[in-house]
């Protein structure tokens, strides 16, 4: 969870002097009235506000300097339309890593009826898509904090846009890649990784299901609160909370495992099929990468129209149209099935440092579902890695190479799952495999897992760990694969050509929903049956 990476920017150091306050009155309190009382003569006197972040190079204003979180605490009230705002207390527990004299969140799109830290109110302004808090007091490197925001969490909003997704019977979320601060005010950005309380209350008829494990539910009229808990650390992009007339199917997976999925209540016979065959995923995946990282897993069937499956921690989100009206091969949606599965090893446990490093998500997964539908439904590897390495060039020139990715279309945060990261991310992993053969491979995919379990790792940690296990310096082999413009040349392969790149018809074709080779947004498989 430590949010001290090397690409940290700003690091909200106050100045060295702070004139002493009444503790009822802040100096955000007082900068402010001093503006109206003057014409802004003495603003001045203090900084701004302004929004923060760490430096992540896609998405500048993300995440938050200062501060590690160690835990959230949120609560809803659902009062059963799925168009109005839910009241919401969001509790964020945190170590702070550097004197502040403000306390900066992301939060967007809401608002804020009151701020507490450690329990005394507190001065809050909104700049930009950031609360900044004003405490009563300077924050020193070591202190503990408590920041307790009463606000609302809206679902309303454009379609894509992220964080809550309207179902026909209720909610859910998606908030990947930087959609929490639509739900509840936090540090969001993967590099800073937490254990999640949901408390939220609906009318008794609807069923609430969330990350984690459920603790307990209480009845009070007509309504009925729910308790859950995620307990190894989460990202805030894969929180989930969903609300509805739902079903949950309980069963057991390897070791024990409890596994629950939920469903339309009415779709149980229709969805009962697929879901059955959870527990055989499972066991393959712990085949390939170890034992599963966490403490229950299942599947969210949603009846909504996202466009994506999404790798929801513990709960991975599905829309039901994939099921039932998609038209795919019955063992291309179940390889989907393993792709979002794997990102609990390969996204969730390891989270990126930052969202350059996002190929290493969805390439390992791209990679397990491929070599699924290898082994156990005969779809050749190969034949797919082909086709990949003949439109690599043309997903770089469009989007980047896969560590150095270009950042999102503006106001289109998920333009950055490009084909590239995807196919293209999972033909890195191929070429690797090539190069130092399948023993090395297999030792080296159980080693990243293992070493950086429930933790954050970077695209330089991966090409450390693999010329560690391979026993030879691998950087130059893989800097051409993670960064270079064009394809390299594929070992034991010289055969395979690059086409030349097809320039877009307008920007960022090829990066919307239904773009070959993203898992998320795919529409057809890549490779027929072999």
């Amino acid at each position: 969870m430590s949010l001290t990476p090397p690409f940290r920017a700003r690091r909200g150091t106050p100045s060295a002097s702070r004139t002493p306050r009444s503790p009822r009155t802040s100096r955000l309190t007082r900068v402010a009235l001093a503006v109206l009382a003057s014409g802004g003569l003495l603003a001045a006197a203090a900084p701004a506000p302004e929004p923060l972040g760490i430096g992540d190079p896609l998405f500048p204003h993300l995440g938050n300097p200062g501060y590690d979180v160690l835990a959230y605490d949120l609560a809803f009230t659902y009062g059963g339309d799925n168009t109005k705002p839910l009241p919401a207390v969001t509790t964020v527990d945190a170590r702070v890593t550097d004197r502040l004299e403000r306390i900066n969140l992301d939060y967007t799109h809401g608002t804020v009826r009151s701020v507490a830290v450690d329990g005394r109110p507190a001065a809050f302004v909104r700049s930009g898509e950031d609360l900044v808090v004003d405490p009563d007091r300077v924050l020193e490197a070591g202190d503990r904090v408590r920041i307790t925001v009463a606000h609302s969490s809206d679902p309303t909003g454009p379609r894509g846009a992220g964080g809550w997704v309207r179902t026909v019977d209720g909610l859910a979320m998606a908030n990947q890649a930087d959609a929490a601060r639509r739900v509840f005010p936090s540090n969001d950005h993967p590099s800073d990784k937490a254990p999640f309380t949901f408390h939220v209350t609906a009318p008794k008829d609807l069923t609430v299901v969330a990350n984690g494990r459920r603790i307990g539910s209480v009845l009070s009229g007509n309504t009925r609160t729910w308790l859950y808990r995620a307990a190894e650390p989460m990202a805030t992009e894969l929180a989930q909370v969903s609300i509805g007339r739902s079903a949950v199917l309980e069963r057991i997976g390897p070791r024990g495992l409890p596994v629950r999925d939920v469903v339309p209540t009415a779709d149980v016979p229709l969805m009962t099929p697929w879901l059955k065959r959870t527990p055989s995923h499972l066991e393959w995946m712990e085949r390939k990468a170890g034992r599963y990282p966490f403490e229950t897993y299942g599947v969210l069937i949603a009846s909504a129209d996202t466009g994506f499956q999404l790798e929801t921690q513990t709960l991975s989100l599905f829309e039901r149209s994939l099921f039932t009206e998609s038209g795919l091969p019955d063992w291309y949606i179940e390889s989907i099935m393993v792709h979002e599965l794997a990102h609990h090893w390969f996204g969730n446990s390891v989270s990126p440092r930052r969202w350059a490093d996002l190929w290493l998500n969805e390439g390992h997964a791209t990679w397990y579902e491929m070599q699924w539908a290898e082994e156990e439904k005969g779809v050749a590897m190969t034949t797919r890695m082909r086709q990949a390495y003949a439109e690599s060039d043309g997903w770089r020139t469009a989007g980047g190479p896969p560590a150095a990715p270009r950042p999102p279309a503006a106001g289109q945060q998920i333009s950055l799952f490009r084909p590239v990261v995807y196919d293209g991310s999972a033909l890195v992993l191929y070429a690797l495999r090539q190069e130092i053969g399948t023993a090395a491979f297999e030792r080296l995919e159980r080693r990243w897992v293992t070493d950086h379990a429930h933790g954050t790792a970077s695209t330089d940690d991966f090409v450390r760990l693999a010329s560690e296990v391979a026993g030879r310096d691998l950087g130059g082999f893989l800097h051409g694969w993670l960064y270079g413009e064009k394809t390299p040349p594929m070992p034991g392969h010289p055969e395979w050509r690059a086409a030349a790149p097809v320039k877009a018809a307008q920007p960022g074709a090829g990066e919307t929903a239904g773009a070959p080779g993203h898992p998320h947004h795919r529409t057809a498989p890549l490779a027929g049956k072999r």
